[in-house]
């Protein structure tokens, strides 16, 4: 497992949680609610690890919504801290750029 994800999964079960500006338009534009991503990151599936991305680890993961939906979300932990964990954006996944299973992009 990744350790970023990882991270992530203990920082919001102790609710050490931010949501980006970007993050909150995106759940919105997508009808995701903020309860459904922070009860969903316990079961998420990693399907990219950025451990030196520049402005701190993150991870993309695959989770679900309340309906069992898929919700792609970007989790990252700030640059040079150990929290909290930052909801970047979380969003519906188009079925036109992912396979199906929604963990890999289509070529």
């Amino acid at each position: 497992m990744s350790k970023t994800l990882k991270s992530a999964q203990t920082l919001v079960a102790l609710r050490d949680v931010r949501i980006s500006e970007h993050g909150y338009d995106e759940m919105a534009a997508d009808g995701i609610s903020v309860g459904e991503i922070l009860a969903g990151i316990k079961d998420a599936v990693l399907i990219e690890d950025y451990p030196e991305y520049g402005k701190g680890p993150c991870v993309l993961v695959l989770q679900k919504d309340r309906m069992g939906l898929p919700v792609h979300a970007v989790w990252g932990i700030p640059k040079n801290t150990k929290s909290p964990a930052v909801l970047v954006t979380a969003y519906r996944p188009d079925p036109e750029r992912w396979e199906e299973g929604f963990l890999r992009r289509k070529s």
